[in-house]
């Protein structure tokens, strides 16, 4: 009997101060990686799909952002990255 299936594992690449495009308010958000693996007998293995999102400790929006945009949030000197700013285009425009 083999034992397959998938685990889903959630790394915290960033906390920003950014102005929410939902709710307004200058808040922290936490920028996200999320990555499913294929696991053996419990066993990751290899990744299936990766996602990156953000989403604000204000209100819970959760929005999905590049993985460029993401990997550039890391760094204190993210270009379009202030502390109370507005997040760069990619942010700005990918939700309701």
């Amino acid at each position: 009997m083999i034992i397959f299936g998938t685990s889903g594992y959630l790394y915290r690449f960033a906390i920003l101060m950014l102005t929410c495009p939902h709710c307004g308010n200058p808040a922290a958000h936490m920028v996200t990686k999320y990555v499913t693996k294929f696991t053996l007998f419990f066993v990751p293995l290899f990744p299936l799909s990766t996602s990156w999102a953000i989403q604000c400790t204000f209100c819970g929006t959760q929005q999905a952002v590049p993985k460029e945009w993401a990997e550039q949030s890391q760094t204190a000197s993210a270009p379009g990255v202030e502390a109370y700013g507005q997040a760069p285009q990619a942010y700005q425009h990918s939700g309701a």
